[in-house]
C-alpha cells in the first residue's frame, strides 16, 4: 500500500477522569521527526506516545497535539474520603472526650470537617494510565493512515501516468538508436571519401573506425536498464505488503536519471536528445511526488 506522508487524523476518548482529544498531522520529511504536545498531567508519558508513533509511522514530520475537553462520562468521583485518617480522628476525639469528660456524642459531620479527611481524587484517578493514552493515540493514527492511504493512491496513479510517458520516450529512443547508427555510419563513409579526394581508402581501417563509433554511441545497455528500473518502479507501486516504499522509489529514480544522463551523452542525435530531455522533465515531476511518499 502506497501512503502519502501528508495526512491528518484525530480521536477523542476518556483517559482517566478526563476526556482528551488527540490530533495528529504529518508532512513530508526524510526521516521520522515527531513533535509532541501533551497536557501537563500527561507529559510524563511522552516517551510511550513517541514510541507508539514510531511503530506506526516510518518517516515524515509528525505533529501530535492533545488537549482535555472535559470530564469523562464514567469518571471516578472528584473527591474521596481518607478512611484511615477518618479512623485516626475518631480514635483521637474519643480519647479527648474521655479525658475531659465531654459529651459522648460524636457527629460524623464533625469528623469529616477535620483536615485532609476529604481529599481530591488521586493523580492516578485523574490521569488514568499510559495504556489509555496510547490507545487514543493509536486511534488517531488509524484515522491518519486512512487519509495518507487515500492520498497515496492518488499519487500512485499520477506516478503511473508519468512513468508511461517515460517508457514511451525510452521506446522511441530504442527505435531511433539503430537508425541513428546507420545514419552516422553513412555520414562517416561519405566524409572519408570526400576527404580522401579519390585516393583509395583502406576498407578494413574504415570498418574499424565505424566499429569504434558504434561502440561509443551504443545505448542498448542503457535501454535495458531503463526498462528494468521502470519495471521495478511499477512493482513497488503495486506492492501489497504495506511496507513503506518511498526510499526505494527515490533510489530507483536516481538510477533512472543516471541512465538518462548516460544516454544523453551518447546520443549525438537531435531526436534522441529531445526524448532524453523529455525523460528528465518527467523524472523531475516524479521526484516531486516521490518526496511525498512514505
Amino acid at each position: 500500500m502506497i501512503r502519502s506522508m501528508t495526512g491528518f487524523g484525530t480521536a477523542d476518548g476518556a483517559v482517566g477522569a478526563r476526556r482528551l482529544t488527540v490530533e495528529v498531522r504529518t508532512v513530508n520529511h526524510r526521516f521520522f521527526n515527531p513533535s509532541i504536545k501533551l497536557p501537563g498531567a500527561y507529559a510524563k508519558w511522552e516517551g510511550e506516545v513517541r514510541e507508539a508513533l514510531r511503530q506506526r509511522i516510518a518517516r515524515g514530520h509528525v505533529s501530535l497535539s492533545a488537549w482535555t475537553t472535559g470530564a469523562a462520562e464514567q469518571a471516578p468521583p472528584a473527591v474521596v474520603i481518607d478512611e484511615a485518617r477518618f479512623e485516626q480522628y475518631v480514635h483521637r476525639l474519643r480519647e479527648l472526650q474521655t479525658r475531659h469528660g465531654l459529651s459522648a456524642e460524636l457527629d460524623i459531620a464533625t469528623v469529616l470537617r477535620m483536615p485532609d479527611v476529604i481529599v481530591s481524587a488521586t493523580a492516578a484517578e485523574e490521569t488514568g494510565g499510559s495504556e489509555e493514552l496510547v490507545a487514543l493515540v493509536n486511534a488517531a493514527v488509524t484515522a491518519l493512515d486512512a487519509t495518507r492511504a487515500s492520498e497515496g493512491a492518488r499519487l500512485a496513479d499520477v506516478l503511473r501516468e508519468r512513468l508511461a510517458l517515460v517508457a514511451a520516450a525510452v521506446e522511441r529512443i530504442a527505435v531511433r538508436a539503430p537508425e541513428r547508427m546507420i545514419a552516422h555510419r553513412d555520414r562517416l563513409r561519405a566524409n572519408v571519401q570526400e576527404l580522401a579526394g579519390g585516393v583509395a581508402v583502406d576498407p578494413q581501417r574504415l570498418a574499424q573506425e565505424i566499429a569504434i563509433l558504434a561502440d561509443r554511441l551504443d545505448v542498448h545497455e542503457e535501454i535495458d536498464r531503463f526498462r528494468s528500473h521502470l519495471t521495478a518502479f511499477h512493482q513497488a507501486l503495486d506492492g501489497k505488503g504495506g511496507e513503506p516504499v518511498g526510499k526505494l522509489l527515490g533510489f530507483l529514480l536516481q538510477e533512472l536519471l543516471r541512465e538518462a544522463n548516460t544516454t544523453g551523452s551518447k546520443a549525438n542525435d537531435a531526436p534522441m536528445l529531445g526524448d532524453v530531455v523529455a525523460i528528465k522533465e518527467e523524472l523531475e515531476r516524479i521526484r516531486e511526488q516521490v518526496e511525498n511518499l512514505e
